[in-house]
């Protein structure tokens, strides 16, 4: 078989991530780069070696060329440029967050079912190795029944500003950002039981903190400390059909000693922590035991977690076989992270 001839839409940081690992992979070609910005797209097909440029995803996706495309554009577009390149007979591979709103998946979906293509959500930390062992385990019945998660993922300054602090463009701030990572992770572990409940709140107390000296963190391209229009900090409590519950609390910048992610489940027979490093609790001889299992790793690895899910998506392109983070899955986590916003915003618990 030849290589998948794949195109990047949007030449962004996050891209950098999908064109390394499709150069990676023998079984793809970047057979194209597209961006607004024309000279940003030339510098990325330059760099990997892609014969086609484009600044409008158009006209990229009439191109006969293209299998595939990965959307590593705004959040505002994603619903948009996925319905577009499905239309246009297109597999794609679209970046966490699907889209905005729950209205909006549903379109996705839709157009998925329509066009009999694959369609991936880019929920990368299921593509991680230590992951995958759990999940593995957790399936076999190591830990038994789940019932319970708890994740954070905080800053205490890390709003990258520009298009991530424009909710029009972005859908939300920290929750469906970095947030959505943690409560996908979450899920997944758990064995994606269908969510009834989420009582929440978000909070938007110290805005952008650019005044603050001495240290350095990411800022988005387009970074303006003056525009802000996402929260702070949400936390949340999801409850599920099964009975079991996840708590979660997120946030770009907040008064916190230093930056925290955690990642930690429960379950009958014994539980896990993902991060900051992978840890398994059991039982054996009356006595408990923190196993650490011997991998690459301890905890997450950012690029070889990438490299996983981009072997992932073209396996799945060359096979026929669908991916493990479907649009359906991606339709569940909009209508959670909807469901957080929601909440908050009425100061009540809603059913979902």
């Amino acid at each position: 078989m030849k290589p998948v001839q794949v195109a990047v839409i949007g030449a962004g940081s996050i891209s950098s991530c999908h064109l390394d690992s499709y150069r990676n992979n023998p079984n793809a070609n970047i057979y194209a780069v597209c961006d607004l910005n024309g000279e940003r797209a030339a510098k990325a097909a330059e760099a990997y070696g892609a014969a086609h440029i484009y600044t409008d995803y158009r006209e990229l996706l009439a191109d006969p060329g293209v299998e595939a495309v990965s959307i590593c554009t705004w959040n505002n577009t994603h619903a948009e440029i996925s319905i577009a390149a499905l239309e246009a007979g297109k597999h794609v591979l679209v970046e966490k967050p699907l889209c905005r709103t729950v209205e909006e998946a549903l379109k996705v979906q839709e157009a998925v079912e329509k066009s009999g293509k694959l369609l991936q959500v880019g929920f990368v930390r299921r593509y991680d190795a230590n992951a995958q062992l759990l999940r593995a385990m957790a399936d076999r019945g190591e830990f038994g029944g789940i019932y319970f998660a708890k994740a954070s993922t905080l800053r205490r300054l890390g709003n990258p500003g520009g298009w991530f602090s424009d909710i029009e463009r972005s859908g939300g701030g920290p929750l469906i950002d970095i947030g959505v990572h943690v409560i996908d992770l979450c899920w997944y572990m758990m064995g994606r039981p269908k969510p009834v409940t989420v009582s929440a709140n978000t909070y938007r107390k110290l805005g952008n903190r650019s005044n603050v000296r001495n240290l350095s963190f990411y800022k988005a391209a387009d970074y303006d400390a003056e525009h802000n229009t996402v929260e702070d900090m949400a936390n949340a409590l999801v409850r599920f059909e099964n009975g079991a519950s996840l708590l979660v609390d997120v946030s770009f910048t907040l008064h916190a000693k230093s930056d925290e992610t955690a990642v930690k489940l429960y379950g009958e027979k014994g539980g896990f922590e993902i991060d900051p490093e992978t840890v398994i609790v059991t039982e054996q001889n009356d006595t408990i035991l923190n196993v650490f299992p011997q991998t690459d790793h301890k905890g997450f690895h950012f690029a070889g977690a990438f490299q996983n899910e981009i072997d992932h998506f073209v396996d799945c392109i060359r096979q026929g076989k669908q991916p493990i983070s479907p649009v359906e899955d991606g339709v569940e986590i909009m209508k959670i992270l909807a469901g957080i916003y929601e909440s908050a915003a009425k100061g009540a618990e809603v059913r979902l």
